[in-house]
């Protein structure tokens, strides 16, 4: 066909493409850059420098504790190869390239979900919808600007889907060979594309089996043999780290990617998630619910409806090279893969994004229905309304990006969880990429004209030079540069800290809602946090220390005059805050920290990761005063343990009891008094069920500051805390701030023991000089 004539015939896609073409080139600059970038660009330029002759050396500048050098760089070199190119220089450029890029690609695989609809249904009008409705996925439709490892591995599986599908309807030697490059360098991409390869495997020995005769099962035999050798030789190919031990090095990257050993926070249904726990059943089929548009959900329904039906009409068609084995193919690649992920507890995060690519097989069963549909549809009136109700839903989604634009990638749908009336974002994660300070350097730089820009907790000053031209960007400076100034902003992740700091009027507080969640606000330091201090110098504080702290409800404030900017500035190895809070009840801690056996909920440095939806901290250095401040949990809190530390261990703490619905300290005593001690020293130690009482009568001030320390030893070290196990004992030190009182000058203090039989205990007090007293006893649950 000539080129004028394919471009008749396929005017339509070549319109679609235009049309994203010029959308993508418009919004090329929107969408921000992920926290994830920086790690993505090493891995390319790792393998560049591999390749020009560094060797094994050049893996020495990757991450080592997330094994980067099984990250396949099939994508990530181009992307690395543009920054070398001459004259490009400017880090926006290298961003807004790597941006254009990843969103060619992304095309690129919608132009391939046309392509292989057209060949399954020969409808040009199909082919249009499904590739319409795999570039208007929201999130994903985001993610395709700034995620250059999900998106790319999503394109490169349906390419791959196509390559399939060709190889298996040509049946021929150099077919089977260009799918397994293709699923080769799928894998290179994520090693999840092993489950693609295992396919065609399986496809391959079906049509060995159902052979009719001996060149038949000759061909499969041979087109399968060269199928896997291209994948494995293609794999091994792109992927310098395999090249000094092709086997036992792609052991280490199966082993790498089945227990990858990055830990994230999921809020999922208003809980806190460990990821490297595993996923709740329904973790991924959630997720997909919520985010993806309904026709879609529905449409790809109705496709393996309908596959099932003719399954059940032409069972012999399933192992059968054709349509409807694809089709199956199609329909169980979303469920063995969700499957092997909650049996396995594969480590999930953010979303499903690490499971879009099963995005290509759901739009592909939408094609599957909508031609069911059309085709049971009487008359060519009933089909094209078949096709309007899609394009109506289109229009919908289509307006709903347009609604939340740059935010598309906290795109939430109808069918999202609504029981209560708070937003999505208080029941799911939200701007986990850290992307929305992009709109807020916008709103800064239009107040701030001139003077220094504070930035606080961005993710990476990258985030901010794609929207700031290089002669504005010396305004930029960090913690480590911050000083006083009217001109000066600072940046947190939750205005909600803010309003309940009651953030003085002359603050100028910017909130960015997406489907109503809150995600940043920007103050001014010098009124906001002088306004702090000064009502914290109004009060006594609850600690005195190198930090004074004040506590005003739900917010506790750090004070410390005439303090060095090191202090707050977090050098490498400098000074960082610590803040342990003990809740009076246990069960109140976030589901991770109680299964890894934690008994206080750990916000060091000030980050918020509890189930609550508050979050924010923040810390400055106004006119040679240091000022921290952080939201507390909005569980009922027993104390808190305070403090800084160093490489060289804690530079100084302290503990303060909050009294929050805590015992009755008095009553505990009288029932300690009326039995026997399991311990008579310092204080005297009686044990009433799972809980022990210190009593000790006509105790001083400095009887009480001692800190107790409060070792079990269980009967099975199998039952100790995951962190505990290398010291084979758990331990539960406290002081009487937090687990006790002091009553007309007699202390009490009730510590809870942990619910699994114990066989040793040893407690006792310490002070900065070392034990002042101890006692050890045993329990009979040990014998």
């Amino acid at each position: 066909m000539s080129p004028l004539r394919l471009i008749v015939a396929h005017w339509p896609l070549l319109a679609v493409c235009a049309l994203f073409l010029l959308a993508g080139a418009l919004m090329l600059d929107d969408y921000g850059i992920s926290r994830d970038t920086g790690a993505q660009r090493g891995i390319g330029s790792v393998a560049l420098d591999y390749l020009a002759g560094d060797g094994e050396r050049a893996f020495d500048r990757l991450p080592r504790h997330l094994d980067h050098r099984f990250y396949g760089a099939a994508f990530e070199a181009p992307l690395a190869l543009l920054e070398r190119i001459p004259g490009l220089e400017d880090t926006r450029d290298v961003y807004r390239g790597r941006h254009l890029l990843t969103h060619l690609f992304f095309l690129a695989g919608g132009v391939f979900c046309y392509l292989l609809v057209l060949r399954l249904f020969n409808s040009r009008a199909l082919a249009l919808v499904a590739m319409v409705l795999f570039l208007l996925h929201p999130r994903i439709y985001a993610h395709s600007f700034f995620n250059s490892k999900d998106v790319p591995f999503l394109a490169a599986f349906m390419i791959a889907l196509y390559l399939v599908h060709r190889a298996f309807r040509r049946d021929t030697l150099g077919a089977f060979i260009l799918c397994g490059v293709s699923v080769g360098l799928l894998v290179n991409l994520r090693v999840m594309g092993l489950v693609l390869f295992a396919a065609v495997l399986a496809m391959r020995a079906l049509d060995l089996a159902f052979a009719g005769s001996a060149g038949e099962r000759e061909r499969a035999l041979l087109t399968g043999g060269a199928f896997a050798l291209a994948a494995m030789l293609t794999y091994h190919a792109s992927l310098p780290a395999l090249w000094t031990d092709p086997v036992g090095r792609f052991a280490d990257a199966v082993r790498a990617a089945s227990a990858f050993p990055h830990g994230e926070i999921n809020l999922f249904r208003g809980e806190w998630l460990f990821s490297p726990d595993g996923p709740p059943f329904d973790y991924v089929p959630v997720w997909v619910g919520i985010t993806t548009p309904p026709a879609t959900l529905l449409l790809a329904l109705a496709g393996a409806v309908a596959l099932a039906g003719r399954g059940l009409r032409r069972p012999r068609e399933i192992f059968r090279n054709g349509p409807l084995r694809f089709g199956f193919l199609l329909a169980l690649l979303p469920v063995v893969t969700v499957a092997a992920v909650v049996i396995l507890g594969s480590n999930v995060y953010h979303d499903w994004r690490h499971l879009y690519f099963l995005y290509a097989p759901l739009l592909l069963l939408v094609a599957f229905g909508l031609r069911g549909l059309t085709a049971s549809a009487r008359g060519t009136m009933a089909a094209n309304g078949a096709y309007a109700l899609t394009g109506m839903a289109v229009a919908v989604v289509l307006v709903s990006m347009v609604r939340i634009h740059p935010h598309e990638d906290n795109h939430f749908t109808v069918l999202t969880d609504r029981t209560t009336p708070e937003r999505p974002g208080s029941r799911y994660r939200v701007n986990y990429w850290n992307k929305s300070l992009a709109r807020a350097f916008a709103d800064i730089r239009a107040t701030h004209p001139s003077g220094s820009l504070f930035v606080a907790l961005p993710p990476t000053f990258d985030e901010v030079v794609l929207r700031i031209p290089p002669d504005e960007r010396e305004r930029l400076v960090g913690t480590r540069d911050f000083r006083s100034g009217e001109r000066n902003v600072l940046v947190f992740p939750d205005p909600e800290a803010c309003a309940l700091t009651s953030a003085p009027p002359s603050a100028i507080v910017h909130a960015e809602r997406v489907y109503a969640s809150t995600l940043h606000c920007v103050v001014e330091p010098a009124a906001w946090f002088g306004d702090l201090r000064r009502r914290a110098l109004a009060a006594e504080p609850l600690i005195r220390s190198v930090y004074d702290v004040w506590r005003d409800g739900r917010i506790l404030t750090w004070v410390r005059d005439g303090c060095p900017l090191d202090d707050v500035a977090g050098e490498p190895g400098g000074p960082r805050f610590f803040l342990h809070v003990t809740p009076v009840d246990a069960d109140d801690l976030p589901r991770y920290r109680r299964e890894e056996g934690y008994r206080f909920d750990n916000l060091d440095r000030f980050r918020r990761l509890a189930a609550t939806r508050i979050e924010g901290s923040g810390a400055a250095r106004i006119d040679g005063n240091c000022v921290a401040v952080v939201v507390l949990p909005d569980y009922p809190i027993a104390g808190i343990r305070t403090g800084q530390f160093a490489d060289e261990g804690v530079l100084w703490e302290a503990d303060v009891g909050f009294g929050e619905a805590a015992p009755d300290y008095a009553a505990a005593r009288r029932e300690a008094l009326a039995s026997e001690p399991v311990a008579r020293s310092g204080y005297d130690v009686h044990l009433d069920g799972r809980a022990l009482t210190y009593v000790r009568d006509g105790c001083t001030a400095a009887d009480a500051d001692a800190r107790f320390f409060l070792h079990v030893f269980p009967a099975d070290e199998g039952d100790l805390p995951l962190h505990r196990e290398a010291y084979g004992f758990d331990n539960l030190d406290f002081t009487l701030a937090t687990r006790g009182a002091r009553l007309d000058g007699n202390c009490v203090a009730v510590a809870r023991l942990p619910d699994y039989p114990i066989a040793t205990i040893r407690t006792g007090q310490y002070d900065g000089t070392g034990a002042l007293w101890a006692a050890e006893f045993a329990l009979s649950e040990g014998e």
